[in-house]
């Protein structure tokens, strides 16, 4: 309920936020009569599109301590959280990024993830089930593989691939609602229940198109990362600690919100892998066999 809860106020904050822009900018309409105002409009989407996929990265280290309950390492208390911030630090180190938040959160699964606006600006944060699970040689490299997505700014790259497919869905969703609305519901005069019907059926449809390019995004980076993570902590690490998540495969679950910065993301088949944000665990243990 306290994840849900933030994942409504967080949206309506960055609605608001987005909206006094709109206003502030003078584009707050784009209906124009019985037209559209093409200008207008594609200032709209870029806003609504480019400007909330950047309002939820800029946030996205609040928004994550939050919804997992993350604890930051501020002063290592214990040898486990000792040789966490160690770990990472070397690895920052080695990458050439700014030391990384370290945060420990509390959940069964095994699982980690990385976010933050910036290379210099980041979080590392693994489940309290990875320790238990995992030996330390497996945990380095789920660190490495973190510690990359990091330095290969891919939480910056995801807002960015994420904001223009959003910007063309909320411009193209409505002048298709416009075209249906003259051409096939014949209204002459403002915009009718066909505008507006059409262009929530149209951004519906285009919003799954759009969520299948970012995933395909989202599953290269994930290659990119575990050969970040074996070149920081060693190909085998990275390997061994592939195979412990394939044996806890279903039970490495992160709020829908932090799923595409995890080590590993929700099996499925069929049409669904055109929706996973991660490539099957086989795929990337092959691919890390092969030397990629």
């Amino acid at each position: 309920m306290k994840r849900v809860f933030l994942f409504i106020v967080t949206n309506l904050a960055v609605v608001l936020v987005l909206s006094v822009t709109l206003r502030l900018l003078g584009v707050d309409s784009y209906l124009q009569g019985s037209g559209l105002n093409y200008q207008s409009l594609l200032i709209f989407a870029a806003v609504f599109g480019m400007g909330g996929a950047f309002i939820s990265l800029a946030i996205s280290k609040w928004t994550a301590k939050r919804m997992t309950g993350a604890r930051v390492i501020e002063s290592p208390s214990n040898r486990h959280e000792q040789w966490l911030v160690e770990v990472v630090r070397r690895q920052a180190e080695r990458a050439g990024i700014g030391m990384p938040e370290v945060a420990i959160y509390d959940a069964p699964e095994i699982n980690a993830f990385a976010t933050g606006m910036s290379r210099n600006n980041a979080l590392v944060a693994v489940s309290s089930g990875l320790l238990r699970s995992m030996t330390e040689d497996e945990a380095e490299a789920v660190l490495g593989h973190e510690v990359s997505h990091v330095a290969n700014g891919d939480m910056v790259t995801l807002a960015l691939i994420q904001g223009v497919v959003n910007t063309f869905v909320i411009f193209l969703s409505r002048v298709i609602g416009q075209f249906v609305d003259r051409a096939i519901f014949k209204n002459e005069r403002g915009h009718g229940i066909g505008f507006w019907v059409t262009t929530i059926v149209a951004e519906l449809v285009l919003g799954i198109l759009a969520s299948m390019v970012v995933m395909y995004f989202s599953r290269l980076r994930e290659f990119r990362a575990d050969a970040g993570g074996a070149s920081l902590a060693g190909r085998e690490k990275m390997i061994a600690a592939l195979q412990r998540l394939k044996v806890a495969s279903g039970q490495t679950q992160l709020p829908d919100q932090l799923v595409a910065f995890g080590i590993s993301g929700s099996v499925k088949e069929g049409l669904g892998r055109l929706l996973r944000t991660h490539p099957s665990l086989d795929d990337r243990i092959a691919a890390l066999r092969r030397g990629g």
